[in-house]
């Protein structure tokens, strides 16, 4: 007994100050009738350690046998405070300057097919060459954040996306854009690294709805996108849009050396003595006092070390996470796949919205004109706001739900909502209202979709697999992505009724792979391994 009551954290604060407790209740002074916490004073440790009765609470953040303590514990027994609070900033700013990326691809296209002439075809490849690079990266950085550190990885991604996105402004011709928005895809590959990093600093109760809610910064970026657009456009072009995008980028690469290094990676790579620095200082912004005793990892093998290599992506698909991992590849994709497709899919619809009904829609070549060209006015970019806003709803209403239902359930009933939606914009209308409201709802299910995924990826792969989980899941949403600018953008003006279709199908196909997740993460707390 009186060993194991030797691990119980204890801090001495003065004789009579107030000592809290993790769930916010306190005891005063010297209370001998209290209830034993980890942080307890001195004198009363020494003068109960002889009591039987003494109750001592057991939980994620309880205490544990022979002076140790784990990452989990002491991120749970800290609580979400100033630290988290800092860091979400951070991580907000990499996801805003992300969507601001994300949103030029529908103003470019249309505004590179009036200035330099080129084809539907060509529009898409603008577009899918973004999505090539961050396909190709994505593994290529989730490898670089588990062997070498989440830290190290994002500030050479901002670096390489703040340069290449400025180079992109200066591009002469249509080869060099496809150049260095490539190369851009291929820096922005990374940024889902960001979740990474953010959701190891999370207490299990807050993870989901802090994921969740790091979406408004993507939400933000993307209507400052469209603002920015609606002021530049007109008056200064696209080049000028391109390097005014940059400024959030420019912003994160200053706040890079302040980023903390995630406490699960620097455990699971054996800097024990780093990660229990970095806990210092979460303990010291949050308020509160540091754990007493030895930093352990948890879960680890019988060998005493970890049952998988740090970021190898093979691992991925051995027999207890082929499942996983398969469905939520294909669930990655069919996101992608129907989120930037509903992205492309209202500038092109806005910008043909009048004869949507007409016989000529859809019999269009791709080999289009410069004289077919017409640049989005005040009307096209207010409507694209509009829609870009339905993100909020969609994130906020995916809070309520994922906790009570729910990661896999969240995300299946989602995906048939966002197919009932999407046939709706089959309805031949006129009405511009009509257009704009169901590409608000169908936008708003998407955007909660992908959240409820950034939830649902990190929650359920271990430490060693997370950032490269993340990073392969990224992968097959940027091959999804590739292939959506030929169906919204191409497509599309041959035949409407077959490009609604296709994103219907592949949403319905995505709720039964969501059902089929072997794996339910609500309240499951984040492995440190993948050994049982």
């Amino acid at each position: 007994m009186a060993n194991l009551l030797s691990s119980v954290r204890r801090t001495i604060r003065g004789q009579n100050s107030t000592y809290e407790d993790l769930d916010g209740t306190s005891a005063e002074g010297n209370d001998s009738n209290s209830t034993l916490r980890p942080e307890i004073l001195q004198d009363d440790f020494n003068d109960n350690v002889t009591d039987p009765d003494m109750e001592i609470e057991m939980s994620t953040v309880s205490v544990v046998p022979d002076d140790t303590f784990t990452v989990t514990q002491a991120v749970n027994a800290f609580g979400f405070g100033k630290f988290q609070v800092k860091l979400s900033l951070f991580t907000g700013l990499c996801w805003m300057a992300d969507s601001m990326e994300m949103t030029i691809l529908s103003i470019l296209a249309p505004a590179l097919h009036c200035d330099w002439h080129i084809s539907q075809y060509q529009q898409a490849l603008t577009t899918t060459v973004v999505f090539l690079g961050m396909m190709l990266s994505s593994t290529f950085w989730g490898n670089i954040s588990d062997k070498y550190g989440r830290k190290q990885a994002l500030t050479i991604c901002a670096v390489l996306l703040f340069y290449y996105g400025l180079l992109s402004s200066f591009a002469p011709n249509y080869l060099w854009i496809l150049f260095l928005r490539g190369l851009v895809g291929f820096a922005i590959g990374c940024v889902p690294q960001s979740v990474t990093l953010y959701a190891e600093f999370l207490p299990t109760k807050q993870r989901a709805k802090c994921v969740v809610l790091l979406d408004c910064f993507w939400a933000l970026g993307a209507c400052f996108e469209v603002l920015l657009a609606l002021l530049v456009m007109p008056t200064l072009g696209w080049k000028w849009l391109l390097g005014l995008s940059t400024i959030p980028l420019f912003a994160f690469v200053c706040i890079c050396p302040w980023l903390p290094e995630s406490a699960r990676f620097l455990m699971a790579s054996g800097n024990a003595d780093e990660a229990l620095e970095t806990l210092k200082r979460v303990a010291s912004e949050n308020g509160h006092h540091m754990l007493l005793g030895r930093l352990v990892l948890e879960d680890t093998s019988p060998h005493g070390g970890s049952l998988y290599q740090r970021g190898r992506v093979w691992d991925l698909l051995i027999p207890e996470m082929r499942r996983t991992s398969l469905l939520l590849w294909f669930i990655w994709l069919s996101c992608a796949f129907c989120y930037y497709g509903v992205v492309l899919m209202t500038t092109e619809l806005f910008e043909a919205s009048e004869g949507l009904c007409s016989p000529s829609f859809g019999g269009a070549s791709s080999e289009t004109c410069a004289a077919d060209c017409r640049e989005l006015n005040t009307t096209d970019y207010i409507d694209l706001l509009w829609t870009t806003l339905a993100e909020f709803p969609g994130i906020f209403a995916t809070i309520l739900v994922i906790e009570k239902f729910g990661r896999k359930k969240t995300m299946a009933v989602q995906f048939l909502a966002f197919g009932v939606c999407i046939c709706f914009l089959l309805v031949c209308t006129t009405n511009r209202s009509f257009l704009t409201i169901m590409l608000f709802i169908s936008r708003g299910i998407i955007a909660g979709i992908f959240q409820a995924a950034y939830v649902y990826t990190p929650e359920v792969y271990p430490t060693p697999l997370r950032a490269v989980g993340v990073g392969t899941c990224s992968a097959m949403a940027r091959l999804g992505a590739m292939v959506t600018p030929y169906v919204a953008q191409v497509m599309l003006k041959s035949s409407l009724d077959i490009a609604i279709s296709v994103y219907a199908v592949a949403a319905i196909l995505a709720a039964v792979a969501s059902i089929a997740l072997p794996i339910e993460t609500k309240g499951r707390e984040m492995k440190e391994s993948s050994h049982h």
